[in-house]
C-alpha cells in the first residue's frame, strides 16, 4: 500500500516512520517533498491574496529562488493575504475554539511586518500540510501549543513579508533597501516618502522570499505583549459569529443519530415507519459505528424533522457481548488495584516507609468528566462526482484536520487529496475535537454516503443534541490514586509509594507507541513528583474498559495536580510550617518560575497580611502544566456544609505574554473549570453500561453565581511563550480543597466535593 506523502506529512514523526515501514515505501520518495507541496497547492488553489506562490518566484535573472529551501510552514504564499487597500489578512494554521489564538498568532506576524493593526484580520486555515504545527509535523490544535509552538513560526513569515515589500519599495524608488524603513502598514524611504503594503503588494510577490531574516529585539515590540482586544470580539458580542453548527448549504439535509444505550452494541431491530412519517424526513439508514455496532441516522430537511424523527424510531438494541460499565463496581476494582504495584514509572527505594515517625494513607477518587462544549458536535459532509473523481468537502471545527481527510478518505473510498476540510469557529471543545478515532466524522461521513446510495443527492449536516453530547462519550477517565507517605520526626518525607488507577488515553490509538512508555502511559502520570525533589515510588495500572475516554483540558494535571498539591500543604502542616514558605523552601533555587509565579500570587492577594472574613480561610496551590506554572491563592468559606470560592488570585508565568488580555482570560476560563471539577454533581456515572446523565440538569457545570472574582497576574518575562490554554485549571481545585481542609480540618480526597 502506498502512502501518500501529504498523508505522511500529517502523521507525527514516530508514527510516520511506522507507517513507511510498515507499507514497504521507500523513506526517500516517502518524504514530503516541498516540489510535491506546491504541486498540490497549486492544484487545491489554496495559495492566496497577494502572494500566490511567492516561492516559486523568480529573480529578474529568471535565477531559482534560495525560497526554494523553505518548507511549506515557512511560506509566506499560504499565511499572508494583503489587499489593495492595504487589508492584511492572516491565516492561522489552528481552531479557535475560544482561546483567542485567532487574534493572537496574527499578532505575532503583525508585529514583525509593522502591520497596521487596525487592518489586520484572520481566517481559520485547513488541512493543507502548510497549516501544520512546525514542532509536532501535523496539523493540531492541542497541548496548549499554538502559541508556544508556532511564535517563532509566524514571527520569520512576517518578516519575510516585509522583506519582500521593502525589496518592491526599493526597487520602485532605486534605493538601497537597507536605507528604507516600515511602520504601521508603509514602507518610508529616506526622504520620508511612503507606500502602502497594499501598493507594494503586488510587485512584492514576483520578488524571491527570504530563507533567513532577522527579528525584532523583544525591547522592540509595539503589538507583542500589548493587552488586545480580540478580532472576534465584535462578531460574537453581536451574535453575527459564524459556528460549524450554523452551516448551510442550498439543499441541504440534517441529520440526528440514534446511539445505543451501551457502547458498541448492534442494532437487532429497526421500526422506522413512524419516524418516516413525520413530514420532512427524508432517509433513515443505519450505519457502523468506530465504538462497534452501528448507529440509526434520521436524515431529514431541517433538525426538527430529524430530532422528532429519531424520537420516533422503534429501535431494539443487542448488547450482548458488549462490557457494560457500572461505576459502584468499578469503583470496587479500581480500589483492589490501587492496593497493588503497576507499571513503574519512578522507583524510589520506599524501604523507609515501615519505620517511618509519621505517616500519611491517602486515597483519591476522581469521576468520569464530559467535555459539554457550548456547541454540540456536528459535521456537514458534501459528497460531489462519480467514481474516481468523487470529492468531498467538510466543514466543521476541528482540532486535527488531517486526521479528517484521512478518516473521510478512508470511510467514503476517496483519494484524500480528493477530500477538503473547512475549519470552522468552534464553540469550545477541550478536548473532545481532537478524537483520534474521528468518532463522529466518521459518523457524519458515514451518514452521507448512505444517503447518497438512498437515491438523494444532497449535502449532510449532522448535528449531536446535547443529550446525546453527554451520553455518547469521550470521557476523561475515572482514577483512583493511593498514596503511602512516610516523613521523619520533623516532617521531612522519607519515602512516598503512589499507585494510579485510570485507563489510558493512548491505548489503541496511533499515539500508543510514544506515549504508552514501559506500561505507562504518560499522560495519567504527568504532573506528579515535579517540581519537589521526593523519594517517590510511582506506579500505573490501567484497565480495559467500555468507556470511551479522551483528554480533557489539561489531560492528567487535572488529577494529579489535586493530589500533588492537597499532599504537599498536608505535608507542610504535619512540619508545623506555612504552605506557602514551604512550598518556598522545596522550590529553592532550582524553579524559579515556580517561586515568582506563586510569590506574585501571594504579593497581590494579600496573604499573611490582610486579615481574612471571620468563616473564611486561605488556600494554595502552584502546578506546572504545558511548560507553564499557574499559582493560586484563593479565599473560601464552608457554611452548613456547602464550600464557596469567594476570591481567586493567580500568578502566571508563561514566559512572554504575546496578549496578556488573552492569557487573562484564558487563566480566569480555566479557573472557572477547575472549580467546575468540584461541585457536587460534575460526574459522569454509569450503571449497566449505561450514562447516567442526560444534560446540563444532571451534569453541572459552573453558573454564573459559582464565579469568584479572579484577579490574574503576569510574571513579566522576555523569554519565548510556553502553553497557555489550559495551565489554568489543574491548581484551582487544590487550593480550594486546602482552605476547606483548614476550614474543617480535612482534605476534601474525592471529587467533586461531597462535604455535607
Amino acid at each position: 500500500m502506498h502512502i501518500p506523502s501529504h498523508i505522511l506529512a500529517d502523521m507525527p514523526q514516530g508514527l510516520r516512520s511506522l507507517a513507511v515501514e510498515a507499507a514497504g515505501q521507500n523513506t526517500e520518495s516517502a518524504k514530503f517533498e516541498r516540489r510535491t507541496f506546491l504541486k498540490l497547492a497549486s492544484a487545491s488553489g489554496f495559495a492566496l491574496g497577494a502572494f500566490p506562490m511567492a516561492a516559486m518566484a523568480k529573480t529578474d535573472g529568471d535565477a531559482p529562488v534560495a525560497a526554494n529551501a523553505l518548507k511549506p510552514t515557512q511560506q509566506p504564499s499560504a499565511f499572508v493575504k494583503i489587499d489593495r487597500d492595504g487589508t492584511v489578512t492572516v491565516t492561522i494554521n489552528r481552531l479557535d475554539f475560544g482561546q483567542g489564538v485567532q487574534t493572537g498568532l496574527p499578532m505575532v506576524l503583525a508585529e514583525e511586518l509593522d502591520a497596521d493593526w487596525s487592518k489586520v484580520r484572520s481566517v481559520h486555515g485547513n488541512a493543507d500540510p502548510a497549516y501544520a504545527d512546525p514542532v509536532m509535523g501535523f496539523g493540531l490544535t492541542g497541548g496548549s501549543t499554538a502559541i508556544k509552538n508556532s511564535y517563532t513560526q509566524y514571527r520569520e513569515l512576517g518578516a519575510r513579508t516585509r522583506a519582500m515589500l521593502v525589496a518592491a519599495a526599493a526597487k520602485r524608488w532605486g534605493v538601497d533597501a537597507q536605507s528604507l524603513r516600515t511602520q504601521a502598514g508603509q514602507v518610508i524611504g529616506p526622504r520620508g516618502q511612503k507606500l502602502g503594503y497594499g501598493e507594494l503588494a503586488e510587485a512584492a510577490m514576483k520578488l524571491p522570499v527570504p530563507q533567513q531574516v532577522t527579528l525584532k529585539d523583544p525591547k522592540d515590540f509595539r503589538i507583542i505583549g500589548k493587552p488586545t482586544g480580540r478580532i472576534d470580539a465584535r462578531a460574537k458580542s453581536s451574535g453575527n459569529q459564524s459556528y460549524g453548527i450554523d452551516m448551510h448549504l442550498p439543499g441541504m439535509l440534517t441529520a440526528v443519530v440514534a446511539h445505543p444505550p451501551v457502547f458498541g452494541s448492534k442494532v437487532q431491530s429497526v421500526d422506522d415507519s413512524a419516524a418516516k412519517a413525520i413530514k420532512g424526513v427524508r432517509a433513515v439508514v443505519r450505519v457502523p459505528s468506530v465504538l462497534g455496532g452501528e448507529v440509526v441516522a434520521v436524515v431529514a430537511t431541517g433538525y426538527w424533522a430529524a430530532k422528532q424523527g429519531r424520537d420516533a424510531l422503534k429501535v431494539e438494541w443487542d448488547s450482548s457481548g458488549v462490557g457494560k460499565v457500572d461505576s459502584a463496581q468499578q469503583l470496587v476494582q479500581y480500589r483492589e488495584l490501587a492496593k497493588k504495584t503497576g507499571a513503574i514509572k519512578y522507583d524510589a527505594d520506599v524501604s523507609k516507609l515501615s519505620g517511618a515517625a509519621q505517616k500519611i494513607s491517602a486515597e483519591y477518587v476522581f469521576p468520569y468528566l464530559a467535555h459539554t462544549p457550548m456547541e454540540p458536535l456536528n459535521c456537514t459532509v458534501r459528497i460531489t462526482g462519480t467514481g474516481a473523481a468523487t470529492k468531498a468537502e467538510l466543514w466543521l471545527g476541528t482540532q486535527a484536520p488531517g486526521w479528517e481527510v484521512a478518516t473521510a478518505a478512508r470511510v467514503l473510498g476517496v483519494p484524500a487529496q480528493n477530500v477538503r476540510v473547512n475549519v470552522q469557529m468552534a464553540g469550545g471543545g477541550f478536548g473532545r475535537r481532537a478524537t483520534p478515532s474521528s468518532d463522529y466524522v466518521a459518523e457524519a461521513c458515514h451518514i452521507a454516503k448512505a444517503t447518497r446510495a438512498a437515491g438523494i443527492d444532497a449535502p449532510v449536516r449532522m448535528v449531536w443534541s446535547r443529550e446525546d453530547d453527554v451520553k455518547g462519550g469521550y470521557y476523561r477517565p475515572m482514577h483512583v490514586h493511593r498514596a503511602e507517605i512516610g516523613l521523619d520526626a520533623d516532617g521531612k518525607v522519607v519515602a512516598w509509594d503512589h499507585v494510579i488507577v485510570g485507563q489510558s488515553l493512548a491505548k489503541g490509538t496511533a499515539f500508543e507507541g510514544f506515549m504508552v512508555k514501559n506500561g505507562v502511559d504518560t499522560t495519567t502520570v504527568e504532573g506528579m513528583k515535579e517540581p519537589y525533589d521526593l523519594p517517590m515510588r510511582l506506579s500505573a495500572h490501567h484497565p480495559d474498559l467500555n468507556a470511551p475516554v479522551l483528554w480533557w483540558r489539561s489531560v492528567g494535571s487535572t488529577h494529579t495536580g489535586y493530589v500533588m498539591e492537597t499532599l504537599i500543604d498536608e505535608i507542610a502542616r504535619i512540619a508545623k510550617q506555612d504552605p506557602v514558605a514551604y512550598r518556598l523552601q522545596q522550590f529553592g533555587d532550582k524553579h524559579p518560575r515556580h517561586k515568582a509565579a506563586l510569590q506574585i500570587a501571594v504579593e497581590k492577594s494579600g496573604y499573611g497580611k490582610r486579615q481574612l472574613e471571620a468563616g473564611r480561610a486561605w488556600g494554595v496551590a502552584v502546578h506546572e502544566s504545558f511548560d507553564s506554572i499557574v499559582a493560586y491563592v484563593v479565599e473560601a468559606s464552608v457554611k452548613d456544609g456547602t464550600p464557596k470560592l469567594h476570591k481567586v488570585t493567580a500568578g502566571v508565568h508563561c514566559n512572554l505574554a504575546v496578549n496578556p488580555k488573552s492569557v487573562e482570560a484564558q487563566v480566569q476560563g480555566g479557573a472557572l473549570m477547575g472549580l467546575g471539577m468540584c461541585l457536587p454533581g460534575a460526574a459522569i456515572t454509569f450503571k449497566d453500561g449505561v450514562v447516567e446523565q442526560s444534560n446540563f440538569g444532571d451534569y453541572v457545570v459552573p453558573r454564573l453565581t459559582d464565579m469568584p472574582e479572579v484577579a490574574v497576574h503576569i510574571v513579566p518575562s522576555a523569554d519565548a511563550p510556553t502553553g497557555m490554554g489550559e495551565p489554568g485549571v489543574p491548581p484551582l481545585a487544590p487550593a480550594f480543597a486546602n482552605a476547606i481542609a483548614k476550614l474543617t480540618g480535612k482534605v476534601p480526597r474525592e471529587l467533586p466535593f461531597k462535604l455535607a
